[in-house]
């Protein structure tokens, strides 16, 4: 035994089991218990709530999913209907421009008859006044005087008949 107490492992070995006493007298081992829970547990709400942020925040991309679906089948609409009033404009379009000349063409052709019907005034009236002219002309050199105060003063008494 007195081999024992000279050998320095021994003596080494002695005080690593008074330090594991002490260490466990003192509660070391409880604190390390205890913070080793307490970080588990933090690990395991740090977890819990990365989870739970996680399935929110697939909630939120299913429901942006979802108004992206719903935008590009409103946007689709709008194109549908906008191309549809377009082809209702065009068409719209076309008949106005289509009866704008039909109003115009008959609008020039009535210019033109009412143009026609002018100018058959005007020769009958040039040709009536060309023939009284040359009547006069004829009758100032063929009828003499006397002869002229004749037919007109019958002329004039005929009138008279007729206004009565």
């Amino acid at each position: 035994m007195n081999d024992l107490l000279s050998d320095t492992s021994f003596w080494t070995f002695v005080g690593l089991i008074i330090f594991f006493g002490v260490i466990i007298a003192l509660g070391v081992p409880k604190v390390l218990v205890k913070a080793l829970d307490d970080r588990a547990n933090t690990i395991r709400e740090e977890l819990d709530e990365a989870r739970r942020l996680r399935e929110e925040a697939q909630e939120l991309m299913a429901t942006y999913e979802r108004k992206q679906v719903e935008a590009t089948a409103e946007a689709e609409a709008i194109i549908r209907q906008a191309k549809t009033e377009a082809d209702c404009l065009r068409q719209n379009a076309k008949t106005e421009i289509a009866q704008r000349i039909e109003r115009r063409t008959a609008l020039a052709e009535q210019r033109i008859a009412q143009a026609e019907i002018r100018a058959a005034k005007d020769i009958k009236a040039l040709a009536a006044d060309m023939a009284v002219d040359a009547a006069e002309q004829l009758l100032s050199e063929k009828l003499s005087k006397t002869r002229r105060n004749a037919l007109i003063n019958a002329d004039i008494a005929a009138l008279k008949d007729r206004l009565k």
